[in-house]
């Protein structure tokens, strides 16, 4: 029976058709338990009908299902329907497939590289779990603005053979009509010739994909059926050193990969994912023929740049070209990105594990500059006449010439989320404060003031950037109180006249004035991970055209949300290609630093993690984009992987239960954080435990189970400590908070001592993030009997050992792991000096929790960055960008 939109299987209800192939068709549908989107498959009659095949694709489908891993789709549930048959529930993407991509023509050498990497990936993954997918090809890659997903596992085959008689009849049965399984182009010779297909036939067809990706054309081709097959069989692939910028290496990766004889290809995908990350070093005659031409080609390229900066717009030609080139930052760990006003100089944050984080360098040369005394500097702006360079380091504003000299500091800032610089010596930024608004400092230092404000306090204002007339500027707005109805890019004045919202997006804002021949100014911004050029008349900023895209699959940093790309007034933009980035893992170290393992795969971005009671189970935050879902690892068994939450918000911060037999954590859908629990076994309803309309999270609970340790933001006040009633209640509504820690600051990070007597934080009263130990709730909403700062170079994330005996915290400023020796009885408390243990290389937050402790003290979980060649940083330098709003 045909489906239509408003019929319903099982749960799910049909919306619109997405498409159909050989395999079956899929449709967009609502998962009504839920409220998210999902991809429904339905599966073929011949294979619903059988029982023999529908028992296969059961058994794999729970292979399939146990997949966890950033560059797979997920899926969901299968099912099956009287009038239908078998279905598949799978996540639903956004995006274009690789095949829509490659038919506007190869893709540039880095990105095609990026996305092979993280293809091989997930196939390596995939392979481990025992699983192949028998089907790669670009129609089943997506690509998202978060990255590859890997599509239709629907041909996949179990690699281990499981015991009895009926895998080889089921095999038999899938071949036996005579059907070739899969997409001719990209089967291997072992396919087409009835012989076994292993994980090497997927090897095959990632050669085959890979070559495509970087010369548009298909690796095997023929004008019939038969020639095509004789082509696989037979013949190889022309070079691919015929495109300009193919390396040698790469050349020998694909004709290793599609070897005639499965013997001769490289034996697993993690052997390709090895070359991939780590590609051979070439001769020194091959690097003076393939590596300096290049580089004459980018040095010519980049004197044309500070050409056309300097000439600033005079009489040119009227069609001057687009000129666009590719820059290596010089640090694997970039992080951010800033062109000067000027268009003669980059800057940038390397997120260096020690010494200086900022790098300058001039387009007129080849060579960068680190500047002394930038130790953990972020989000670097520049100065209106490009002289100095403003950033963000030790909860301060601070400033550095362009060509180094003495760190100045300009005011407290407090994790700050960007800043801007203007006329008459005035600094915008967004500090971490009370309202989350924007400041107003002079550049020679002295005391913020607040300039901008969320008239709840529950928003964010952050990423401003100024207009050339040097007093109105941009910023991106978060306004969940009030519906979102003034999320976006918003326009302001230093005398707080004329603000309104200009888009919707919230992305960081850029500003191109007009240019000779060109009236018109354009706002750029991102949407969807593709960077947008709206026209705007320069005065009013009122839209005067149809908005235009510049580019696609603008990086987006996870841990800020920042869009990473700049713009000068000289026509010069710089961006950075590719998806989100900056993937964790998940390591084990002891207390001198020494890695033990990871648990689990690797994930877009980790946030929190808890361990529970027991120590058998990490509950662990996997960010992707603006979403988060919680999954659970069984350490006991093999590193085995559960979803735990699945909706469409974030859902993060998780706190155990004292039996291990619940999680708390937070759901937020707009900026709003409501704290739910359920079972760890993932089964049962989410709960809400409190219905305040106040923001919170989650942080502890008590070992007795009476208490849920939170923090709230206040409406006068900064976030507080709260403790939630959890024993003798069994409506939301009775339950009443009870007030710990309030003050104008901002207090958060709550965590009990396992005797219950003592309650550690972090508090940033003192104009940045430290950590303190009180009495926990003396008398109940009575003033504490003493407090301590136990932190003295910055604190977060405070962490105790199981019998109380050690207190543990991340220092801020220098990223380092350290240990207080804790003395305590029912009337005092007593500590040591902290102690370091090691380095971190975790990213500090004000609420997060990028780090678990084992109840012995002796092992420590951190969520650290992966390192994975396609983070490989790259920047894409354009040259009058603007003569693409004539396409």
């Amino acid at each position: 029976m045909p489906l239509q939109p408003s019929d319903k299987l099982g749960p799910y209800e049909i919306l619109l058709p997405i498409g159909s192939g050989g395999m079956g068709e899929v449709w967009k549908a609502r998962d009504t338990r839920l409220l998210r989107t999902v991809a429904i498959k339905i599966l073929p009659e011949r294979i619903a009908k059988r029982e023999d095949l529908r028992a296969r694709f059961e058994r794999e489908a729970r292979a399939v299902a146990s997949l966890n891993h950033p560059n797979i789709c997920t899926l969901f549930d299968i099912g099956s329907q009287d009038g239908v048959g078998a279905y598949m529930v799978m996540e639903c993407l956004e995006g274009e497939t690789l095949a829509a991509r490659i038919a506007k023509g190869a893709l540039p050498l880095d990105q095609a590289l990026s996305l092979a990497a993280q293809i091989a990936d997930a196939l390596d993954r995939a392979h481990r779990a025992g699983v192949a997918h028998r089907d790669i090809k670009p129609a089943n890659i997506m690509l998202t603005r978060d990255g590859v997903k890997l599509l239709d596992f629907g041909l996949a085959k179990s690699l281990a053979p499981k015991p009895g008689p009926s895998e080889e009849t089921l095999t038999q049965a899938l071949t036996a009509e005579g059907t070739v399984m899969g997409t001719p182009q990209y089967m291997s010779p072992e396919q087409f010739e009835g012989r076994e297909a292993d994980a090497r036939s997927d090897v095959w067809a990632f050669g085959a994909v890979l070559y495509e990706m970087v010369t548009g054309q298909k690796a095997f081709q023929g004008k019939n059926y038969p020639s095509l097959v004789g082509a696989i069989l037979s013949a190889d692939p022309a070079p691919m050193s015929v495109h300009p910028f193919t390396p040698a290496w790469l050349e020998r990766l694909v004709r290793r990969c599609l070897a005639k004889d499965p013997e001769d290809r490289w034996q697993s995908m993690r052997d390709v994912v090895i070359e991939l990350r780590s590609p051979p070093q070439e001769s020194s005659s091959t690097r003076s023929k393939t590596s300096r031409w290049p580089w004459a080609v980018a040095a010519v390229a980049i004197s044309l740049a500070i050409a056309l900066a300097f000439l600033h717009f005079r009489e040119l030609p009227p069609e001057r070209p687009v000129l666009q080139y590719t820059l290596t930052p010089p640090t694997t760990n970039f992080v951010d990105v800033a062109v000067s006003p000027d268009g003669r100089y980059l800057v940038f944050d390397s997120a260096a594990e020690t010494g200086p984080r900022l790098w300058v360098r001039s387009l007129d040369s080849l060579q960068v500059h680190s500047l002394p005394g930038t130790e953990n500097a972020t989000r670097p702006f520049w100065s209106p006449d490009s002289r100095y360079i403003a950033f963000f380091a030790q909860d301060k504003l601070l400033k550095i010439p362009v060509n180094g000299g003495p760190v100045q500091t300009v005011c407290d800032a407090p994790t700050a989320r960007g800043g801007a610089w203007g006329g008459d010596n005035v600094i915008v930024f967004a500090p971490f404060n009370g309202n989350k608004g924007l400041s107003r400092v002079s550049s020679g230092g002295g005391m913020p003031v607040p300039l901008t404000r969320n008239e709840d306090g529950r928003g964010t204002h952050r990423w401003p950037i100024f207009l050339p007339d040097g007093r109105r500027f941009l910023y991106v707005a978060t306004t969940p109180a009030n519906g979102g109805k003034d999320d976006g890019i918003r326009l302001a004045s230093l005398d707080n006249s004329n603000e309104r919202r200009l888009v919707p997006d919230e992305s960081i804002p850029g500003y191109q004035p007009p240019s000779p021949g060109n009236p018109l100014g354009y706002l750029l911004f991102v949407r969807q991970g593709t960077l947008i050029a709206q026209p705007v008349d320069p005065r009013s900023l009122e839209s005067k055209g149809d908005p235009f895209p510049v580019t696609e699959q603008v990086s987006r940093g996870v841990s800020s949300g920042k869009y990473l790309f700049s713009v000068a007034p000289n026509g010069l933009l710089v961006f950075r290609p590719g998806g989100s980035y900056g993937n964790t893992q998940h390591v084990w170290f002891d207390r001198s630093g020494k890695e033990l393992g990871t648990v689990g795969g690797k994930v877009p971005s980790g946030g929190s993690m808890a361990l529970s009671p027991d120590g058998k189970r990490v509950v662990i935050e996997n960010r992707g984009g603006q979403n988060s879902d919680l999954w659970i690892v069984d350490l006991e068994h093999g590193g085995a992987e559960a979803r735990l939450t699945f909706d469409e918000n974030y859902n993060g911060q998780p706190v155990w239960s004292p039996d291990g037999g619940k999680i708390a954590f937070r759901r937020s859908n707009g900026g709003i954080g409501q704290i739910y629990q359920r079972s760890s076994s993932g089964t049962g309803q989410e709960e809400r435990l409190d219905d305040s309309k106040d923001s919170k999270v989650a942080t502890d609970w008590s070992r007795d189970g009476r208490f849920l340790i939170f923090s709230s933001r206040g409406e006068k006040t900064n976030l507080d400590l709260w403790a939630l009633p959890m024993t003798g209640f069994l409506k939301p509504a009775e339950r009443k908070p009870i007030l710990l820690v309030q003050t104008q600051y901002a207090e958060s990070q709550g965590q009990l001592s396992p005797d219950g007597r003592w309650l550690a934080y972090t508090s940033f009263e003192s104009g940045r993030s430290q950590v303190y130990v009180q009495p926990f709730a003396p008398g109940w909403n009575q003033p504490t009997a003493g407090k301590w700062q136990i932190s003295t170079a910055g604190g977060s994330s405070p962490r105790w050992r199981g019998d109380g005996k050690e207190l543990f915290f991340l220092s801020t400023d220098d990223r380092k792991l350290k240990a207080v020796e804790v003395k305590a009885s029912a009337q005092a408390f007593a500590w040591g000096a902290p102690q370091v243990l090691f380095e971190s290389r975790t990213v500090f937050s004000p609420t997060n929790f990028p780090y678990a402790v084992t109840a012995d003290g002796q092992r420590f979980l951190m969520a650290v960055p992966a390192g994975e060649p396609d983070t490989t940083p790259s920047l894409t330098v354009v040259l009058n960008w603007l003569a693409w709003a004539k396409r």
